[in-house]
């Protein structure tokens, strides 16, 4: 079944999880932890986590092949069938590897995890399971944390690796995190050599991927000890030393697990937008959600930008320019611009689809505090998100009105939460021409700014509204202004 192009993949039966994306005859294979949030405890299903897959050529158009990896049930170690990676050997067979978890198996510390080891003859959704090759941790690792097993060689004539996310044992709990790594000469007998990465800074590193690109080698990750991202790191050779760019994060909050895939001599990294309980703003992030995908560009020191994919900006072709549409508030002049400073002013334009892509471009003066788009506003532009440029700051944020309250009486609003919780980038907004993109996905908000910096969320509260520009203590000059959608003959 095809999904219709532009949107952001997400089962019908559930929600996105871990994303193990994998190139095979020239298409995007992306498996996923297919998360159904039952309402049971783990312990009283019948049926643990299994992997659903996607396939696409351009991530903008996928289709769904359903689960193709299912729970190996109650008393197997791959009850939950976690996140791994697909590789293909020598013969062209094909080789899954995933994490396997029951809990109903515990060790003194917690539930245990497996690697697991599943083949296929080339069809990437029909698996043979091989139980006999399932294997724990090594002796100094945590038995209850270790997982997510990502196989790769560095060159055909080397020997295969295996990266774990793991613990090391005795060390403290919040620097304990450990890329351990394995190697094998046939893929399913395994050997503990020297770890790839143990920063001793964070609880552990999910998700582990290395690739090359170039002139550079990659260890991507995420964690969830100083804040909840997927990062980065970069080195001459896949043994290091790892070094961290500037910016080493791929997104922002709400963007996470990402891993990565060659496609076409492009690279995309592909996670998952989380949801938030109860589809309300003010709810707290949940585990997994709805696909999402950043093409990644390489500059020349090694580091990345991150944008949408041609493809999905293509989608988009029929062009309305609203930047002679725009109502000014609060007595500003008719346009922003022409050297004007305001100390707050917003000009409103149209109602946005619901979805669409954003596109301005605006030359912001020199020393101005803040400026940006309105999103979903009221006609009178009080209530609405806003995507908010700080160049004094060099940061980007996703702030909204009206914030939460802490009470009842007219003082008691979040005034001390500036900007939604960790939804904020670094970006270099030096006084001059930027360019700012927003895609807008019903519930999802994906912004990228200057083709570079992305920042993903959720917009729940406000489904409908205006969109409009703002400036505060400053001001801009605005170049372009239109909203794109597809036209109506798009398939």
């Amino acid at each position: 079944m095809t999904t219709p192009p532009g949107t952001h993949h997400r089962p019908g039966n559930g929600y996105v999880g871990d994303v193990i994306p994998v190139s095979l005859d020239g298409a995007a294979w992306l498996f996923y932890l297919l998360d159904e949030r039952p309402s049971a405890a783990p312990i009283d299903r019948p049926t643990g986590m299994p992997w659903a897959a996607v396939s696409t050529t351009d991530f903008a158009e996928f289709t769904d092949h359903g689960v193709v990896l299912p729970s190996g049930g109650p008393a197997a170690s791959d009850f939950d069938c976690y996140t791994g990676s697909v590789v293909t050997d020598d013969t062209g067979a094909l080789h899954l590897f995933y994490t396997g978890h029951n809990p109903r198996i515990r060790t003194e510390r917690g539930d245990a995890q497996v690697v697991c080891h599943a083949t296929s003859g080339g069809d990437p959704t029909r698996w043979t399971k091989h139980p006999e090759w399932d294997f724990g941790a090594s002796p100094s690792y945590a038995e209850e944390d270790w997982r997510d097993p990502f196989v790769f060689r560095t060159s055909p004539d080397e020997p295969w690796q295996m990266v774990l996310a793991t613990r090391r044992l005795g060390a403290p709990y919040r620097r304990s995190g450990v890329v351990a790594r394995l190697v094998s000469d046939d893929l399913v007998h395994w050997r503990d050599t020297v770890p790839v990465w143990e920063p001793h800074r964070f609880i552990t590193q999910e998700c582990p991927d290395i690739f090359r690109w170039g002139d550079w080698w990659y260890l991507v990750y995420s964690e969830f000890s100083d804040s909840f991202q997927t990062r980065y790191r970069i080195a001459a050779t896949p043994d290091g030393p790892w070094r961290a760019p500037s910016d080493d994060t791929v997104d922002g909050r709400a963007f996470y697990a990402a891993k990565t895939v060659e496609l076409g001599g492009e690279r995309y990294f592909v996670g998952w937008i989380a949801t938030k309980e109860g589809e309300r703003d003010g709810g707290r992030w949940q585990w997994a959600g709805t696909m999402s995908t950043l093409q990644a560009r390489q500059r020349p020191d090694g580091s990345l930008t991150f944008d949408l994919p041609r493809a999905v900006r293509a989608l988009y072709d029929r062009s309305t320019d609203i930047s002679e549409a725009l109502s000014p508030m609060d007595g500003v002049d008719a346009h922003p611009g022409a050297g004007t400073s305001v100390r707050y002013g917003a000009w409103l334009g149209p109602q946005l689809p619901v979805e669409a892509l954003v596109v301005v471009e605006v030359d912001i003066h020199p020393d101005t505090h803040s400026c940006g788009v309105l999103l979903r506003a009221s006609d009178d532009g009080h209530d609405a998100y806003s995507l908010r440029l700080e160049p004094l700051r060099h940061r980007l944020v996703m702030d909204r009105w009206p914030r939460g309250t802490t009470g009842c009486e007219q003082w008691q609003i979040d005034g001390d939460v500036p900007h939604a919780v960790e939804l904020e980038r670094p970006v270099d907004l030096a006084p001059g021409p930027h360019r700012i993109e927003i895609h807008l996905d019903d519930s999802i908000c994906v912004a990228v700014v200057d083709g570079a910096i992305a920042l993903s969320t959720r917009l729940y509260d406000r489904r409908n509204g205006r969109v409009g520009l703002f400036a505060q203590d400053g001001g801009f000059e605005l170049t372009r202004f239109e909203v794109r959608e597809r036209s109506p003959d798009m398939p």
